[in-house]
């Protein structure tokens, strides 16, 4: 049903039922991440996508998107990519820690393992350098066929995006001392090249030999002179830029939220990928009817007539972490769970974050009880647990993957267990199935003794009466899970940025009973609103 809907087209396989309405709040999202770009012998644009593991290549003049790289193929979580003079391209697996070549044949092989955060990579002269984006994060340069690499630098604090200047010399950007450095091929000690920056991720040389950096916390575009550290600012974007590129003269950039733009001399921007959600995750509306969208890295808020704005992002001050389940507990208050193992409590406006409890395995959705226990899902623990006032309890144990906690009416906890298939109530001395006969079920919640489940899995939203046990489907062939026939590869741990990253298609619902719900397949936000 490609009809049009609000501002945005409906998903074109989407089937609903009579009695609902439905519409696209969100626009889709045409990359997933835009992380490290480069330009390709055939002047299109590569795009690195950790969060939707994957590659495309854009067009720079019609913005036409292909996938170059599929997600579930052997590539796996990219973060950043170079090309030989033969058109190989290599790329660092940011989450699998390892560095892989994609040969012009099609075939991939890996060239290095064992580099936890593998991010930064450039080729020169037929050479290999690569580094680890991590607190005490090494500089090398890898054999093309596997043998042992040579370090350049040690104990580097987050390296990031580095290539090769004019003189010979390799230029990183340092997050973690807000610097630019360069360094001998050779290796020996560091220079300082810039300082009190914005937060540098990435370097690149512009045709007079100047260095072009775009700066993730600040979400400038530098200019620099690397003999004098003398800054210009070429464009201010947004927090969160990643990389740049040239095709010829004209400037691009990534930003971490999926868009890339031109950079014009004026210092303007040339939209040429539109801002996008990597997922999204969770979802949550406040007593005001906003909306809160989170989306790993990112989080946004949205009025029923308005657009999504970041409230924060990773280097955000007072930001929880990897934001993946959410509720409101008041206007502008949330209680989220990270991908850090934490539930924590967090104010944007304030920036202001607490956490409540942490050291956990995979956390996804919560709910809150009328005394204020806040009741939480640790799927990688097989575990419900609840805390309140510091103290935490385990509710049960040994459950297969489960990831959306609602409450009944009455009190009772209800879980989706996403590997067995069905939502179960949790009773004394164990678990009592509700709902069987699911596939992969994930956000849930209940309304008036309604349960609505969103079945990634199936791509399927299911609405199921808690009194008369009778089911029914609001929305089939949703936008929602993995494409069809492809398995995911689990996106691992990348220390101290974010825990283990993945899926999880949350559900919420306003005080007029409108449905929201997660397509993370296409990276927008839908509403379901029954006719009445």
């Amino acid at each position: 049903m490609a009809e049009q809907s609000g501002r945005y087209t409906l998903p074109a396989d989407t089937r609903l039922a009579e009695s609902w309405s439905m519409k696209r709040i969100t626009q889709p999202s045409r990359l997933f991440g835009a992380n490290g770009i480069r330009t390709g012998q055939d002047g299109r644009i590569y795009v690195a996508q950790v969060s939707g593991s994957q590659i495309s290549a854009v067009d720079v003049d019609s913005g036409e998107v292909s996938t170059v790289s599929p997600m579930g193929g052997d590539i796996v979580g990219p973060d950043d990519l170079a090309f030989d003079d033969h058109g190989n391209m290599f790329v660092t697996e940011f989450t699998e820690g390892r560095v892989s070549v994609l040969e012009t044949n099609g075939k991939t092989r890996v060239v290095r393992a064992e580099m936890p955060s593998a991010n930064p990579i450039t080729v020169f002269n037929g050479r290999l350098f690569a580094g680890e984006c991590r607190p005490d994060g090494r500089i090398m340069e890898l054999d093309l066929y596997g043998g042992e690499p040579r370090i350049i630098l040690n104990n580097v604090p987050m390296p990031n995006a580095m290539e090769v200047g004019p003189d010979g010399k390799l230029y990183i950007p340092i997050m973690g001392t807000n610097e630019i450095w360069r360094v001998s091929l050779d290796g020996g000690q560091h220079e300082v090249v810039a300082t009190e920056l914005g937060v540098p991720d990435s370097v690149k040389f512009d045709a007079q030999g100047f260095i072009v950096s775009t700066q993730v916390g600040s979400g400038q575009v530098l200019r620099i002179n690397p003999n004098t550290g003398e800054k210009t600012v070429l464009a201010d974007v947004a927090p969160g830029l990643d990389n740049c590129t040239f095709v010829g003269d004209r400037l691009f950039v990534s930003s971490i939220s999926g868009q890339i733009n031109e950079v014009l001399a004026d210092g303007k921007l040339r939209s040429l990928v539109p801002d996008g959600m990597q997922w999204p995750l969770g979802l949550a509306v406040d007593e005001n009817g906003v909306l809160f969208i989170a989306d790993g890295g990112y989080t946004y808020t949205m009025t029923p007539d308005g657009a999504p704005q970041c409230v924060g992002m990773l280097f955000t001050p007072g930001f929880p972490g990897y934001t993946r389940g959410v509720i409101s507990i008041g206007s502008g208050e949330y209680i989220v769970t990270t991908a850090n193992g934490q539930v924590s409590h967090w104010n944007p406006a304030k920036m202001e974050s607490e956490v409540l409890a942490e050291g956990f395995d995979r956390l996804y959705g919560l709910a809150r009880t009328d005394s204020g226990a806040v009741v939480f899902a640790e799927g990688g623990g097989g575990r419900v647990l609840a805390v309140k006032d510091g103290h935490v309890d385990e509710l049960a144990t040994d459950l297969n993957e489960p990831m959306g906690v609602a409450l009944t009416s009455g009190g009772e906890v209800l879980v989706a267990e996403s590997g067995a298939g069905r939502v179960v109530k949790l009773v004394s001395g164990g678990t009592e199935v509700v709902v069987d006969e699911l596939h992969t079920p994930q956000g849930m919640l209940v309304v008036d003794d309604k349960l609505y489940i969103v079945d990634a899995g199936a791509k399927e939203l299911v609405e199921f009466d808690l009194n008369s046990s009778s089911r029914s489907l609001i929305a089939t062939d949703l936008p929602v899970g993995p494409p069809e026939g492809v398995v995911p590869k689990p996106l691992q741990a990348v220390p101290p940025l974010s825990g283990p990253m993945g899926p999880f298609a949350g559900i919420a619902v306003d005080s007029h009973g409108t449905l929201y719900v997660s397509a993370d397949a296409d990276g927008s936000v839908l509403t379901f609103s029954a006719n009445r």
